[in-house]
């Protein structure tokens, strides 16, 4: 899976152990124990391989931000409306409509 360069340092230096997705058809395949590829994008000179712990699905981001603390996701301090608008740069809320969301708790 692609990380941008933020996120995949945040991961790389364990500061961020969930990772947020659409819970889409090829998201909905992962399971408990499986290893994820993550590769820094949009460079793709580096990767980090994490296994997965837990997998939880939210009908929406906020109801995910709610119930994880924001520090999982490396974003202590943030407001909702910062995580909301910052997830929202990269999936749209038509996609969170129609897929819902995917929290996956990573270990190293």
């Amino acid at each position: 899976m692609g990380l941008y360069g933020e996120y995949f340092h945040a991961i790389r230096e364990r500061k961020k152990t969930v990772e947020v997705r659409l819970n889409d058809e090829k998201r909905r395949k992962i399971k408990v124990g499986d290893t994820i590829e993550f590769i820094k994008v949009p460079q793709q000179d580096e990767t980090i391989i994490v296994q997965v712990t837990d997998l939880r699905s939210y009908d929406t981001f906020e109801a995910m931000y709610n119930d994880i603390p924001l520090k999982d996701f490396d974003c202590e301090g943030w407001t909702m409306k910062e995580m909301i608008d910052g997830t929202y740069e990269i999936y749209t809320p038509e996609a969170e409509k129609e897929w819902g969301t995917l929290a996956i708790m990573i270990q190293y």
